[in-house]
């Protein structure tokens, strides 16, 4: 399925989500443009995993719309909005630690294609797809791990592999949740390179705490607080504004 020409790659519309008695996100609404560099900030439980999950179709919506290049997607399954070009990292790594790096790329791009993935065989039987897996690995520096098992690598060498298993799906809309989140110096430098990289046919929209290295790479930012979209705009009037130096930065 081919997304058709829109003005936005995501619109979010009156996004409500509730449970247990308690509403976490509350009339969010958000219009991201092809190629934009979306941050989302907030304090620790304003619910910006929450609005991520309710993107990617990990969590549904008690209430409101999520649309990908003009198609309603509220109901669709995650894998259906990967098809219409969506991908995502996670706050806590999601990785198969004992296979292989090259398997764990391997196994998401088969997520997007009609094969099926079979145990019993090896993946040069897949041909495209494991050279794809490859080719993603070397570009974010780690094709000479590629036959190491996730469990012998360092922690910011399995950001990088998630991060490749999100680009390699080619994605028209990349969520990045605290990619930087407990990386040295020296690896955010590098994840931080890696995602000033990405190429302009990708939006990406970014929740980071680490705010000077995330508005280094924000056009936009979005300031949430208890559930609530509190601040919107361009990258510098949003800091600017006493509300975000308030709720946020403590300034």
């Amino acid at each position: 399925m081919t997304p058709l020409a829109c003005d936005y790659a995501l619109e979010v519309v009156n996004l409500n989500k509730a449970f247990d008695g308690l509403t976490v996100t509350q009339n969010v609404s958000l219009a991201i443009r092809p190629g934009e560099r979306r941050l989302i900030i907030g304090p620790n439980g304003a619910g910006k995993t929450t609005l991520f999950n309710q993107i990617s179709g990990d969590m549904r919506p008690t209430s409101g719309q999520v649309k990908l290049f003009g198609t309603d997607v509220t109901l669709f399954a995650p894998y259906k909005r990967a098809h219409l070009g969506l991908s995502r990292t996670y706050q806590i790594i999601t990785l198969f630690s004992g296979d292989t790096l090259e398997h764990n790329v391997t196994l998401g791009l088969l997520g997007l294609r009609s094969s099926r993935w079979q145990m019993w065989r090896p993946l040069s039987f897949y041909g495209d797809i494991a050279t794809e897996a490859r080719r993603t690995l070397d570009a974010v520096g780690l094709l000479h791990l590629a036959q190491h098992p996730v469990s012998d690598i360092a922690y910011g060498e399995k950001r990088r592999v998630e991060l490749a298993m999100a680009l390699a799906q080619k994605p028209r809309v990349l969520l990045l949740d605290e990619p930087l989140a407990g990386l040295s110096n020296t690896e955010r430098s590098q994840v931080k390179s890696l995602i000033a990289s990405i190429p302009r046919e990708t939006t990406v929209i970014m929740i980071e705490h680490d705010m000077d290295t995330a508005l280094d790479l924000a056009e936009t930012v979005t300031l949430l607080n208890y559930g609530r979209v509190i601040v919107d705009g361009q990258r510098d009037a949003v800091i600017a504004d006493e509300r975000t130096r308030e709720l946020y930065l403590g300034a």
